[in-house]
């Protein structure tokens, strides 16, 4: 019997990195502007803190969200707009920037996205992850009725889908904050 895709951990555990002529605290005071997310990420529109002081530990943001129809076509995503919500859970100005998926039920959830800054030169280098190591409520809704092999074909292209957003927001950060 093979190991279902469900129960391997981590599930996904990605990164990418970007070098930006900047420096780790200014880099810092952009990418923890979760409200001007729209402008660098492929999925989120922007959106606001709703509970907390902004970009600080305990934080909570409410993500808008628009996904298009072609992104992983055959799967029951959610398609068109919809909302979510994390709570910031590492805020170190000039070095790291992390928070978690929350559940309905305001929870955090084993799905991590964050920044990291290291100097490099006159400027440093922005590595963008992402982690989930246990399914999230939306996954396990999402692959509900999905056989094994439709289950690791969903996980196989999902991960490809989120490798290459990384690559397009840490691309897009670099031009916000160098002006080109």
């Amino acid at each position: 019997m093979t190991e279902s895709v469900l129960t391997k951990s981590p599930i996904f555990a990605m990164s990418a990195d970007i070098y930006i002529s900047a420096t780790p605290r200014e880099v810092y005071s952009v990418v923890s502007d979760l409200p001007r997310s729209g402008e660098w990420s492929p999925e989120t529109m922007g959106g606001e803190w709703v509970s907390g002081e902004p970009a600080e530990v305990g934080s909570v943001f409410r993500g808008e969200n628009l996904r298009s129809e072609d992104v992983v076509a055959w799967a029951p995503l959610v398609r068109g707009t919809w909302y979510t919500e994390a709570r910031v859970i590492a805020a170190e100005p000039g070095r790291t920037f992390r928070w978690a998926m929350l559940t309905h039920a305001g929870e955090n959830q084993n799905s991590v996205w964050g920044f990291d800054m290291t100097p490099s030169g006159s400027g440093c280098v922005l590595t963008h992850h992402f982690r989930m190591d246990t399914p999230t409520e939306g996954i396990h809704k999402i692959v509900s009725g999905m056989d094994e092999a439709e289950k690791q074909r969903f996980f196989d292209e999902w991960g490809e889908k989120l490798r290459g957003d990384l690559d397009v927001t840490l691309q897009r950060i670099k031009k916000v904050i160098e002006g080109r």
